[in-house]
């Protein structure tokens, strides 16, 4: 009974120590609050339909991949200094780890607030 207990302690440590211990990446999430109405016309939405394998950008085929510098250049061309709303439509095939790939994206990309919105 003895050697047994080694042998289990034996391959206990052995899994463990040839385990690896991967930490997963986190994305922040933030709840849409109230907005008060304000004075200063605003710049209109930015629209952004997510499929499992396309993105849309108001209409243009867009890779991931470039959504960042798209994003930044209708940010320049606005006047507007505040934060612009962009609605994210999902496509009933999109994963969730597709979904998590845009919001590592955006997260790189100040002056958005996205609104992820559910699968048409």
């Amino acid at each position: 009974m003895t050697s047994l207990i080694d042998v289990i302690f034996l391959l206990l440590l052995f899994f463990m120590l040839t385990s690896t211990f991967t930490r997963f990446s986190e994305v922040e999430l933030t709840a849409a609050g109230s907005g008060a109405a304000s004075d200063t016309p605003r710049q209109p939405p930015l629209f952004l339909r997510l499929g499992a394998e396309t993105a849309e950008l108001n209409a243009t085929e867009i890779a991931l991949e470039e959504l960042a510098a798209a994003l930044a250049e209708a940010r320049a061309g606005s006047d507007d200094d505040g934060v612009r709303q962009l609605l994210v439509a999902m496509q009933p095939d999109v994963s969730a780890q597709r979904l998590t790939d845009l919001l590592v994206v955006l997260r790189g990309v100040p002056g958005f607030a996205p609104t992820i919105l559910g699968a048409s």
